[in-house]
């Protein structure tokens, strides 16, 4: 998928089932317009790997799948 447009790539996640994990505000901006997804995970591109990682970690805990449908998660 890489170099794929936004919207294309939102949608390979989305019918994989899959939360799409980014740094990129383009994909909030999908998000805003309504598309469909199996949910986002926005990353500030300052945060260290560590807090990523700890962040997705704690998302997964709290978070199912159907809850991440379609909803935004900010680390």
């Amino acid at each position: 998928m890489l170099g794929a447009e936004d919207a294309r790539q939102l949608a390979f996640a989305h019918q994989s089932g899959r939360v799409f994990i980014t740094h990129d505000a383009d994909f909030l901006r999908l998000d805003a317009r309504g598309y469909v997804h199996a949910g986002i995970v926005f990353v500030p591109r300052r945060m260290s790997i560590g807090a990523v990682v700890a962040g997705l970690m704690l998302i997964h805990e709290m978070l199912a799948a159907q809850d991440m449908s379609g909803h935004v998660e900010y680390l």
